[in-house]
């Protein structure tokens, strides 16, 4: 395998986060199934035993409890779909988050492209939520993406401003905190194919740096997501940490093709940092 390139003005990204949104399409007993056997997947599998993968999986939310029970004794984290941007009070079907991390949830996904363009969530409403995330110690999963395709260049602006509008909020609250910044182009999303690595790697270059100049935001890091599956994530430079997956995960041997590739990559990665050290 190819190294990839060390980005320009990232990190080196020494440990890859890999995420699954379940969205709605598996039940209630489907869903146990899926994460019992990511378990025995991530159980097994020594890059997530050690802590070089991040793994961690969303779920609906009435499965969130029972799937953590499941997969928390692998290594494997758990959060929800969502957030309510206050805590507790009248609103009627919202779910906060407290009670998220009182069934154990770790992580939350706020901010993705069908939030916004089904319940006309903007960046005032991905900003709350992102604050009530900090607020309950939870890791948001702060989906950002361009709804077109340009240049890379473009996307960074594009996106870069959706950060500084979101996370603005929760600077000047003094609530920032470790973000996951899931860059999902709005056109890749649901597409037969992932945008192309070399567009993919230099918009993250440009997000990871923005990203971790930003108050709070040093420990920050910036995975890609949108129609991403097997054999991906081998062709993208190391400033991409990892990678938000949604129907290419359904399978969980694809899940665990992407964990290999995923270790492989990092293992590249090390064996060219020593290399270089010795060379100096």
């Amino acid at each position: 395998m190819s190294l990839p390139a060390k980005p320009a003005g990232g990190g080196t990204n020494e440990k890859a986060v890999v995420g699954v949104s379940l969205k709605m399409y598996f039940g209630y007993e489907r869903t146990l199934d899926w994460c019992r056997a990511v378990a025995d997947i991530a159980a097994a599998h020594p890059a997530v035993q050690d802590g070089s993968i991040e793994l961690f999986a969303l779920p609906a939310f009435p499965v969130l409890s029972e799937a953590g029970s499941v997969l928390a004794p692998s290594g494997a984290g758990t959060g929800a779909q969502d957030i309510f941007w206050e805590d507790e009070g009248a609103y009627t079907g919202e779910v906060g988050g407290p009670m998220i991390t009182e069934l154990g949830g770790s992580y939350v996904e706020v901010g993705h492209a069908e939030r916004r363009r089904i319940f006309g969530e903007d960046d005032d409403v991905v900003g709350l939520k992102t604050a009530a995330a900090y607020r309950n110690g939870l890791t948001p999963v702060l989906c950002v993406g361009e709804p077109v395709q340009g240049t890379a260049a473009e996307a960074v602006a594009y996106c870069a401003r959706e950060l500084d509008a979101v996370l603005h909020r929760a600077s000047s609250l003094d609530l920032a905190k470790r973000t996951i910044v899931a860059y999902e182009p709005q056109w890749a999303i649901g597409a037969p194919e992932p945008a192309t690595p070399e567009y993919i790697s230099a918009v993250v270059r440009g997000l990871d740096e923005h990203l971790r100049s930003l108050p709070g935001q040093s420990e920050s890091r910036v995975i890609y997501g949108g129609s991403a599956g097997p054999g991906l994530i081998t062709r993208l430079d190391m400033s991409v940490a990892g990678l938000f997956l949604g129907r290419f995960a359904h399978d969980p041997q694809a899940l665990k093709t992407i964990l290999d590739e995923a270790a492989a990559r990092l293992a590249a990665s090390a064996q060219a940092r020593a290399a270089n050290g010795a060379a100096a």
